[in-house]
């Protein structure tokens, strides 16, 4: 601790043989800095204000219809970003800003100070911007802001229907693209269904209730051929093991016979009779002339009957072949061979289907499994194409919302104003900056004096520099002309730096003075 003080002692000695030259230095410093801060151009500062209204009534009304961004956080990164090139080159032209710039160098030099200069500010979380700009022209200060204004208005009112377009058109690309994969979606389901016609049951019914009910039914057809056939062989055997005879005759036996010519005729008639009978009585002409029709017919009727028995006995050969009786047999067994066809025709039917559908049960697992898979893709592309119908609906509704320019309002508070006194630079902080900066320099030109020409105040930091023994010292006595002559030297000093310092003061007093009046 006692080599640091010794050493430190030692540099200001050394600094202190130097001070007519450091205080040199400070006043010219000094003088510099006050013409450069008095000669520094005053700038003025032109601000307006502006609040963003983002609750809206329409905010609750269009809740879940219309897609509804962060409005806050779009209008403060807007504030963020707003100060970018292309803004500033548009700024420039509304402004009027370039109209004493040539070339390009000009150019790009003007769009970087603006980009430095101009500032946006948010105050609090109430939505309230400032902004803000400095020039030597107040009118050019003024209209600078007006210009920000405008282009912070319409960017924010800008990007939004952009964004709105932009998405409204990516997803018109979506639902056309999946209207594609719908279509062919369904064209495929639609092949599958049929070339699998056999996998549609209704009522809930499976493939394996279908096969129980065809089983069902082929063994009661199965049991019906059965039937049809013993009946035909009985019929058969009658036909061809058995000799048909005729009936005896007797009073009664014609009416057994039958002649379906005749025999229609009188059933016309009779029905005809008993729906005159229900009108008229019996002494009507038409109920007489009917019976007497009818009577007629049955006459006609056993006259063929007779004419035929004579014939079958002058003929004994064709009485078989033209026997009522063996005729009717000969009908009901056509008849049965016919329904005989007709149940072997139904059975083969059905066992086709009982084995087309037992084929469909051995595969029906993998067909099940691949109808899945096309209904699973199918649905999702559907609840996909869906949802992106939706939400097109929503990104219209916002469309419309934003066009409305309800969600968010901008509210100039305060129109572009240029203050009248500068705003920059502040002389009152600078002048007493410039001092000091007179001073640090008037000593460090002290300090490095003495380090370029050093001087030893004492044997021993001579005899740690040079590593030679010291033999001994020679102590300067000084008279009283000597103090005399130091104490007006320190006055000199004291004096130089007073005046310094009053001469700063005197200059921040005048200013703070000039200030004040013209405020």
């Amino acid at each position: 601790m006692e080599d640091i003080l010794r050493q430190a002692l030692v540099v200001l000695r050394a600094t202190w043989k130097h001070r007519r030259l450091g205080m040199l230095v400070a006043w010219v410093v000094g003088a510099i800095a006050a013409g450069v801060i008095l000669r520094i151009p005053d700038r003025y500062e032109a601000s307006a204000r502006i609040f963003v209204d983002t609750q809206s009534i329409l905010k609750p009304l269009m809740s879940g219809l219309a897609i509804q961004p962060n409005v806050e956080q779009q209008v403060m990164m807007l504030s963020r970003t707003l100060i970018s090139r292309p803004n500033v080159e548009k700024l420039i032209r509304m402004a009027d800003v370039d109209l004493n710039t040539k070339g390009k160098t000009q150019q790009e030099a003007l769009i970087e100070g603006l980009m430095k200069t101009l500032k946006i500010q948010s105050i609090g979380r109430d939505n309230l911007y400032t902004l803000s700009y400095q020039d030597t022209d107040p009118a050019k200060a003024q209209r600078v802001v007006q210009a920000l204004v405008s282009i912070f208005v319409e960017s924010s009112l800008g990007d939004k229907r952009l964004d709105s377009d932009s998405a409204r058109k990516f997803i018109d690309e979506q639902i056309h693209n999946y209207e594609k994969k719908l279509q062919e979606a369904e064209n495929r389901l639609k092949d599958f269904k049929l070339r699998n016609v056999e996998l549609q049951v209704g009522d809930g019914k499976t493939s394996a209730d279908r096969l129980s009910e065809i089983s069902m039914v082929l063994n009661s057809s199965r049991l019906a051929l059965r039937e049809a056939e013993n009946s035909r062989d009985a019929m058969r055997r009658q036909i061809v093991g058995e000799e048909p005879v005729l009936l005896p005759e007797s009073p009664g036996a014609d009416s057994g016979i039958s002649l379906p010519e005749i025999d229609g005729r009188i059933d016309t008639q009779k029905r005809n009779l008993d729906t005159l009978m229900q009108r008229y009585t019996d002494q009507h002409p038409d109920v007489v002339g009917t019976r007497r029709l009818i009577k007629d017919l049955e006459e006609q009727k056993r006259q063929e009957l007779v004419a035929r028995k004579k014939f079958a006995a002058a003929n004994p050969g064709s009485s078989v072949s033209n026997n009522p009786v063996y005729q009717q047999l000969k009908i009901a067994l056509a008849e049965s061979e016919a329904n005989v066809a007709s149940l072997r025709a139904r059975v083969s039917e059905y066992e086709s289907r009982y084995k087309r559908i037992t084929d469909i049960l051995r595969t029906q697992p993998q067909l099940e499994a691949e109808f899945t898979q096309l209904n699973r893709d199918y649905d999702i592309n559907k609840k996909n194409y869906e949802q992106l119908v939706s939400r097109r609906e929503s990104a219209e509704l916002t469309g419309d919302l934003d066009a409305a320019g309800s969600v968010a309002d901008f509210r100039l508070i305060d129109p572009p104003r240029a203050s009248s006194t500068p705003a920059a630079p502040n002389r009152l902080i600078l002048l007493p900056a410039g001092l000091l900066l007179a001073l640090a320099a008037g000593l460090f030109t002290a300090f490095a004096a003495s380090q370029i020409r050093p001087v030893f105040f004492e044997g021993k930091s001579l005899r740690d520099v040079t590593g030679l023994p010291l033999l001994g010292t020679v102590s300067l006595i000084p008279n009283e002309s000597r103090r005399l002559k130091e104490r007006a030297s320190l006055r000199r000093f004291l004096i130089a730096t007073a005046g310094l310092v009053v001469a700063y003061g005197a200059g921040i007093a005048a200013l703070t003075f000039f200030t004040q009046r013209a405020a």
